[in-house]
């Protein structure tokens, strides 16, 4: 896996890709009425989280011990 990583990105950094990358297609996805969707958002954040680290991005700690972002959390 990804336990012994050269370089990894930042929380921040992950949490600003997420943010103009991912968070805009569950918008236009589950959020019609515009209320967020906790759940959908927070379904997302574990995806790509998983994703950085299935690609080495992040660290098996990273991947483990990271919050989710506010934005899943409103």
């Amino acid at each position: 896996m990804a336990s012994q990583l050269d370089t990894v990105i930042t929380f921040d950094q992950a949490c600003d890709q997420f943010t103009d990358c991912v968070l805009p297609a569950v918008q236009e996805q589950f959020e019609q009425d515009g209320e967020p969707d906790i759940v959908a958002r927070s379904e997302a954040w574990s995806d790509f989280a998983d994703d950085l680290h299935a690609n080495e991005q992040i660290s098996d700690w990273q991947v483990a011990n990271w919050e989710h972002p506010d934005c899943c959390n409103d």
